[in-house]
């Protein structure tokens, strides 16, 4: 604990006797257990956040027979072009000769969200849903960022796409993108 000499001993005829000056020591070890104690508290109390991440299946490596295709109409197709500085490119049907597009669009409820919706509104209106419903295949360019793909991953949840794809993009596709 910690001890203070005042002083006050006087010496033979009445002279102050000086002592030696002592430095105040304080205790310590009782505030340290108790940082320990609430470090302990707070790290057994606290639930730390776990890392969010979404399902993404990939195909197998194996070559796809040509018996294991689909054909699907050119108008159910919509392919979205994902490019430097958040630029944003679609079209529906095959690149050579497309149905719409290319047109730019951004990210969000305005912008290419909005499509998807108005495209799958107009396929349920059809009869067409789910699997039957608009498929869309994403493709980046190298310029594009990690964010970008998340974003359109996103919206593919959002919009409740369940058929989507990410494939590579071609010369052609990267020529419109610059």
């Amino acid at each position: 604990m910690a001890e203070l000499n005042t002083g006050g001993n006087e010496g033979k005829g009445g002279k102050k006797v000086r002592s030696k000056k002592q430095n105040a020591g304080v205790d310590l070890t009782a505030m340290v257990d108790l940082a320990f104690l609430l470090i302990t508290f707070f790290m057994l109390t606290t639930s730390l956040s776990k890392p969010q991440s979404m399902d993404l299946q990939m195909p197998d490596k194996k070559d796809v027979e040509k018996e294991d295709r689909i054909d699907v109409k050119e108008s159910k197709t919509m392919t979205i072009l994902l490019g430097k500085d958040n630029m944003l490119k679609y079209y529906v049907g095959m690149f050579s000769s497309p149905i719409e597009g290319p047109t730019d669009s951004t990210y969000g409820k305005n912008g290419i969200r909005k499509v998807i919706l108005q495209k799958i509104a107009n396929l349920r209106a059809q009869g067409l849903t789910g699997a039957e419903g608009q498929i869309v295949i994403i493709k980046a360019t190298d310029e594009a960022t990690y964010t970008n793909m998340i974003d359109i991953l996103d919206e593919m949840a959002i919009t409740g796409i369940e058929v989507y794809a990410i494939n590579d993009i071609t010369d052609a596709e990267k020529a419109i993108m610059q």
